[in-house]
């Protein structure tokens, strides 16, 4: 291959990565002409364009589709290549892309990354906080370096079962003494995460399957701010196990709900080599995941959880 066309296929991957010439070219410090001039080079020499425009914006083509792959392969290992370079001569410091949704970051990426930083590890790191769903597509398709997610799908190749984790009512500190969270729902509205997330799926099941009948319902975007509405009085939840491994539950009810435990996976882009540095990181999420396995059984304190043991309790 030429190798003058390489920078051209580099802005074509970010531009498929980002779906916007403008993303790209600021993610690229160049301007959009410039990267639109790099795209025509490729359709210039090959005949193909790679993207379409829809609408505003741009989509890959067929043939844009068919080599995406082979793109993020080729500039995976060329990443390779110069993290090997780094270790050589000690100077690298390795950038690792992670996606995970909010509460999985705050109780498992959080508090490995301030190990790591504490220690002095030679890594950078950048987050994107997503669903479980987008989070594992995107390690899947090379635009992250690994993403903690929660499902119950068959294990993939290139995932690594960390722990597996409860689902909990929550509620706030109200109501009759001994009565049931889901009793509650009668009076108090249910909160829920977005359609397609993990967490709803697992909800709409248990509430298809008891027959519940909620008051009313408020649609959030994340566990956390779902933690943040009961906290302050609002609204009944259904929360995963690791959501309330650090929360402050003196203004929650928390009982475990009648659901099967969901994995909570380690997924790797197929091409992510384990180097040193990112071995601490992977080994720290193994070990924040095993702390959180060795924690159960555990009873819950007071009446909320009225001392039952709970596989996989915070």
């Amino acid at each position: 291959m030429d190798p003058s066309l390489l920078p051209a296929f580099h802005d074509a991957l970010v531009v498929a990565q980002t779906g916007s010439v403008g993303e790209a070219a600021r993610r690229l410090h160049k301007t959009a002409s410039a990267v639109s001039q790099q795209l025509r080079r490729i359709e210039d020499r090959f005949g193909i364009a790679l993207f379409e425009k829809v609408g505003r914006g741009i989509r890959p083509s067929a043939a844009g589709e068919a080599l995406l792959g082979s793109l993020t392969r080729l500039f995976d290992e060329a990443a390779s290549v110069e993290a090997l370079l780094g270790e050589m001569t000690a100077a690298r410091v390795t950038t690792l892309r992670v996606a995970a949704s909010d509460y999985l970051g705050e109780a498992l990426l959080l508090p490995v990354l301030r190990r790591l930083f504490t220690e002095g590890a030679p890594l950078r790191f950048e987050i994107t906080t997503t669903n479980s769903i987008e989070a594992g597509r995107l390690a899947a398709g090379g635009q992250v370096d690994a993403a903690v997610i929660s499902t119950d799908r068959p294990l993939g190749r290139d995932e690594t079962l960390l722990c597996a984790q409860q689902f909990f009512w929550i509620a706030p500190r109200a109501g009759r003494r001994g009565d049931p969270i889901r009793a509650r729902l009668a009076r108090e509205p249910l909160l829920r995460l977005g359609a397609g997330s993990q967490g709803r799926r697992v909800l709409d099941d248990v509430v298809g399957r008891l027959r519940l009948r909620p008051l009313s319902t408020i649609d959030l975007p994340s566990v956390s701010l779902m933690l943040s509405y009961v906290r302050q009085g609002l609204g009944i939840g259904l929360v995963p196990g690791l959501a309330l491994r650090r929360d402050d539950r003196r203004h929650l009810s928390v009982e475990p709900a009648d659901t099967p435990s969901i994995d909570v996976r380690l997924a790797c882009r197929p091409t992510l080599k384990r180097t040193r540095p990112i071995a601490l990181f992977l080994d720290g999420l193994a070990g924040e995941a095993q702390a959180y396995t060795d924690g159960a059984p555990r009873r819950w304190p007071g009446p909320a959880g009225r001392g039952q043991p709970a596989r996989g309790t915070p």
